[in-house]
């Protein structure tokens, strides 16, 4: 009598060749029939061959060598190599907007397209306990939703929160909801900003993903077409994101030479150093100037400063002010 799971011969001949073999780990054809007869599948040589060039055929690369009298086949190319798969299991495990019950489920998945043995390699690699970690696993779901509607063209609904003093979620609007038209997501600082169009207030907004609870479709069309394209996306994502918000000014920056590596991590390679003299460059940045900004030149210990306009130096003085107003 045959096996129960004849009919599963080639997806379980798959499953084998794929996690049991790799360029280290290769298997005799009597041991893949033993394997196969593990899952209840009785083989023979002559079919197993037929199999193995059949998966071949279809993109499992099945290559075999031989050593002495016998004959080894193993996995060839996959769609990852290992070196790939470390670079993802590490984005995957520094992402702060992912909880660790989603990204072990993640990298499990990951392990998934390469051999046991290479999986445990890649396990070696994995280390997220102690990492700061977002604590609801809504988020992933709320980035899926925002997607779905940009692709259907909808506006979205979502309840907005910030922290109180307590470490506890505090809705704004008191507890209703936001209606905005969703029309980019943009990844920058390990979080996830959406840019949507507000209803209420006829404009253009960038929310916290993480922040934001309850998301849901609604039947209305998206608003603020007109409104996105005006905007420049990478002018706007350098502006509102790296400072955090504020109105946007030209700011007028004078610093030492050693910042020049700074400036351009910062604003990017587009920005136009001037030399002042042998010690000093000057340059232009277009930021939206808020306390996150002005506290981040503060940071740089005087190497660089702020030279105009005069309404951003006063802003200045006046943070300095209250700074260090014991």
């Amino acid at each position: 009598m045959r096996g129960k799971n004849q009919k599963l011969k080639l997806l379980y001949l798959a499953k084998i060749m794929q996690e049991q073999t790799d360029d280290s780990h290769a298997l005799t054809m009597p041991e893949i029939i033993a394997e196969l007869g593990k899952y209840d599948i009785e083989a023979q040589r002559k079919s197993v061959y037929d199999d193995l060039d059949a998966l071949d055929l279809f993109g499992i690369e099945i290559l075999k060598y031989q050593e002495g009298f016998r004959t080894y086949y193993h996995c060839g190319d996959r769609d990852f190599e290992i070196a790939e798969l470390k670079l993802l299991v590490d984005a995957i495990q520094s992402s702060k907007f992912l909880t660790e019950k989603k990204t072990k489920e993640l990298i499990k998945k990951l392990e998934k397209s390469i051999s046991i043995y290479d999986a445990k390699l890649l396990d070696r690699e994995v280390k997220v306990n102690g990492r700061v970690k977002n604590m609801n696993e809504s988020i992933y779901y709320t980035i899926d939703a925002i997607y779905s509607a940009i692709s259907e063209n909808k506006s979205i609904q979502f309840k907005y929160f910030s922290w109180n003093v307590k470490g506890e979620e505090e809705f704004r609007r008191d507890g209703a909801f936001y209606e905005v038209s969703p029309w980019a997501l943009h990844f920058d600082d390990e979080r996830y900003y959406l840019i949507a169009y507000d209803h209420d207030r006829k404009e253009m907004r960038h929310y916290r993903v993480d922040k934001m609870r309850e998301v849901s479709e609604t039947e209305s069309k998206r608003q603020g077409k007109e409104e996105f394209i005006k905007h420049d996306k990478t002018k706007y994502n350098e502006q509102y994101f790296r400072m955090y918000g504020g109105d946007v000014e030209t700011v007028t920056l004078k610093c030492k030479n050693e910042m020049a590596n700074v400036i351009v991590d910062q604003f990017g390679r587009d920005v136009r150093m001037r030399p002042v003299d042998d010690e000093y460059f000057t340059v232009n940045v277009d930021v939206a100037v808020s306390s996150q900004f002005l506290s981040w030149v503060i940071a740089l210990e005087g190497k660089a400063q702020i030279q105009s306009p005069e309404s951003v130096k006063k802003e200045m003085k006046n943070l300095l002010k209250n700074k260090f107003v014991v």
